[in-house]
């Protein structure tokens, strides 16, 4: 049904993106806890390969999980076997791993750039990396340069503001980004991300922001959204954020 859509519409998966839980992890002390990140992830892959997309999206940590269960040296190590493994099972399907960094107050594995391209590295020639712009604004001292470091590992890349908000409704500097893409050779795709927090206040600029219709709203996509300090969106308030990515971002890749 998803592949028959996106074929009516003419729209192309670039990919997917790996929801990851303390009991859903590749860091995991339990080495079943691991084997089931590991075929959940694989079960993923073959969903992209079946859209038609050629990357995916892997948090290394488990999102919403500050405190680690083992040494660091043991971290690593599961992480590097599980990924060399996913990455073996990817490579015939078309399917690139891409490792998203993202900040310390989701995961205590894998915060920045410079972390995410030695773990690719450690996984084998073809690992990729995904760079998210709002994660960036927290752990980079310079997004451009975490950009041009990633060079041709770079996958996909995440757009958000740093309020997590649409580009163009907070402070980072969009040309220059984009500008930064273009000089490296990217040419994948840019994701509009954007998870704004959910002002509960009368001083809420955005009075139509919340869904109140949760029918249909699986327990994992709540769960999704409230991990990442977001919540259900109203459908006008969601179309208002995606015209003003695209009002943003369309002359900057003209």
């Amino acid at each position: 049904a998803v592949r028959g859509l996106l074929d009516r519409t003419g729209i192309r998966c670039c990919g997917a993106v790996s929801l990851m839980t303390p009991e859903r992890s590749l860091l995991a002390k339990d080495a079943a806890r691991r084997a089931g990140a590991v075929a959940y992830i694989k079960d993923c892959i073959d969903l992209v390969q079946t859209l038609g997309g050629d990357e995916m999206t892997i948090v290394p940590g488990s999102v919403g999980q500050v405190v680690p269960e083992a040494t660091p040296d043991e971290e690593w190590a599961w992480a590097v076997a599980s990924l060399q493994e996913i990455n073996d099972y990817g490579r015939p399907r078309g399917v690139r791993l891409g490792l998203e960094p993202i900040n310390r107050f989701e995961t205590f594995f894998i915060n920045r750039a410079s972390q995410a391209i030695a773990l690719a590295e450690a996984v084998g020639d073809d690992c990729g990396v995904v760079l998210d712009t709002f994660h960036m604004a927290l752990e980079e001292r310079d997004i451009n340069d975490a950009i041009r470091a990633a060079g041709d590992r770079l996958v996909n890349f995440h757009i958000g503001e740093n309020n997590r908000f649409a580009p163009g409704l907070g402070t980072l500097d969009w040309p220059g980004i984009v500008g930064t893409l273009r000089a490296i050779g990217y040419d994948g795709a840019l994701s509009v991300e954007f998870c704004p927090p959910f002002d509960r206040t009368p001083a809420n600029p955005f009075p139509d922001q919340a869904e109140t219709d949760f029918s249909g709203v699986s327990e994992e996509q709540m769960k999704f959204l409230e991990d990442h300090g977001s919540n259900l969106m109203s459908e006008a308030f969601y179309v208002g954020q995606i015209k003003q990515s695209a009002d943003v971002l369309r002359p900057l890749i003209r």
